[in-house]
């Protein structure tokens, strides 16, 4: 039996990675010197993470297509210069897609990326907080021998069906916190003060899951800590992730009434919501939401997915291009705003 470590949209892999420094982009790409009038002459610079495939790629991809000038971000150098690449060539987007490597666990590397954005473009208009991890392991031969409906299993209506073929960890519990909240959290701080300096408002956009629904976890008492919007703060979304841990090193989740579908991922993603609400709060002059993209051919799901990459790009890429006067502080599901 093998498990394999599952990734949610995002580069991640379990292959340490160096840091990548912040470095004059000429001495990799030769085409860029050529093309940085036109990148500085560009209207809106956009920021993607986890975008070396899956709806990250799409999102990359449509913001560049339409003349916006897009950070592609990748954990995985070697995979995002492969994606940033096939941009280049297959869709001819030379002057509008550049890679700089982001590991959102690492504060260095993220403070790098800022340098980068700061030096280069002067500012940022759009952010896309792609990259995530699920926090289990799976078996995948024996997940799909199963042979469950993906629907139902995301949902969480096969929570006792699936547990034989996915485990959840305490290391990788921390690990999908760290990366699915905290690491947003780390990237939007870093980023904040370039955010500030767009000129029509800044446009944050948090991917979040179905999962992320409060209606799914079965405490009450958790659901109205994390869905009463005018008495939340960062400090009260630290102090329920710290409970959670503590439930789950202590083997009480259930008893405690945290979700049991995916539970790492599930919580991960109803805290990002939370924040997603804070941040509105705090910066009324920007546009901040988080949005489920939809049930999507991705890794997620072994492709079983009944939605193609296009169409699950179209949520984000609808947050991403609001117009002004758009909402702030929601969540859509798909491409219309839902309840939290």
């Amino acid at each position: 039996m093998t498990w394999i470590h599952l990734s949610v949209h995002s580069s991640y892999t379990d292959t340490p990675v160096t840091p990548f420094e912040v470095h004059r982009l000429e001495d990799h790409n030769p085409s860029f010197t050529a093309t940085m009038g036109s990148i500085q002459g560009a209207e809106r610079y956009a920021v993607v993470t986890g975008a070396n495939k899956g709806i990250g790629f799409e999102v990359v991809r449509q913001l560049a297509c339409r003349g916006i000038v897009v950070v592609l971000t990748a954990r995985d150098e070697k995979r995002g210069r492969e994606a940033t690449a096939k941009l280049h060539h297959d869709h001819h987007l030379h002057a509008n897609v550049v890679f700089h490597q982001l590991d959102v666990l690492d504060p260095l590397s993220v403070q790098s990326l800022a340098n980068f954005i700061h030096d280069t473009f002067g500012r940022l208009d759009i952010l896309v907080n792609n990259a995530g991890a699920s926090g289990v392991l799976v078996v995948e031969e024996e997940l799909k021998a199963l042979n469950i409906d993906p629907t139902s299993w995301l949902s969480g209506q096969a929570v006792n069906t699936v547990q034989g073929a996915i485990k959840s960890t305490y290391e990788k519990a921390e690990e999908c916190l760290n990366t699915n909240y905290y690491g947003v959290k780390r990237v939007t701080e870093a980023l904040l003060p370039l955010l500030k300096l767009s000129t029509a408002g800044a446009r944050i956009v948090n991917v979040s899951s179905l999962r992320s629904e409060l209606k799914r976890i079965p405490s009450e008492a958790i659901r109205n800590e994390l869905g009463n919007v005018e008495a939340l703060t960062e400090e009260k979304v630290d102090a329920v992730l710290r409970r959670f841990l503590h439930d789950f090193k202590e083997n009480s989740l259930e008893a405690n009434g945290w979700t049991m579908m995916l539970p790492s991922y599930s919580i991960s993603k109803a805290t990002l919501n939370a924040y997603t609400r804070i941040l509105a709060k705090k910066y009324p002059k920007m546009y901040v939401n988080c949005v489920h993209p939809g049930f999507v051919n991705t890794d997620l799901n072994w492709h079983t997915g009944t939605m193609t990459l296009q169409e699950g790009a179209a949520g984000p890429l609808k947050l991403a291009l609001l117009p002004d006067g758009g909402p702030t502080g929601c969540y859509f599901y798909q491409t219309e705003v839902a309840d939290f």
